[in-house]
């Protein structure tokens, strides 16, 4: 491990703790003095998305955070709200037990999250992950809203 300011190699440990996300270490620079944060997490076995077209591709939580943040973008719900949902979801899926999972279960994970935290981004989500294709499609979903 390296200090992230100067390179050090030369660290200590002054906070340790469980969280959500895995082992949470404080960690402070005995050459530069300063104090940076490091999480580990538990290496688990991979997990194969299976697309709408049957391909498969090696689960990405990165995937579910980037659209998370686009369904958020400009809307009041914070960064940890958003880091929340994506380790609520990879948790779920984990929790399955299963290698592999239909895409559209993730999306209606998704759905289910972000509706909860906001509509306006629920219904951006939902414009792109149904593909609306008119103006009575967006009409629909917020009928049910």
């Amino acid at each position: 491990m390296n200090c992230p300011f100067c390179n050090s190699t030369r660290l200590k440990v002054t906070n340790k703790r469980t969280s959500p996300e895995g082992i949470r270490r404080r960690r402070e620079c005995l050459d530069c003095s300063k104090r940076f944060t490091t999480y580990e997490k538990i290496a688990e076995s991979d997990i194969y998305v299976v697309k709408k077209d049957g391909s498969r591709e090696k689960f990405d939580g990165t995937k579910l955070k980037r659209g998370l943040d686009k369904a958020f973008e400009k809307r009041p719900v914070s960064q940890d709200k958003i880091n929340r949902v994506v380790f609520e979801i990879e948790e779920q899926i984990r929790k399955k037990g299963k290698k592999e999972i239909k895409s559209k279960i993730i999306g209606e994970m998704m759905m289910k999250k972000i509706k909860k935290l906001d509509k306006v981004a629920y219904v951006r989500f939902a414009s792109v992950y149904r593909d609306f294709k008119d103006i009575d499609d967006f009409k629909e979903e917020l009928k049910e809203l």
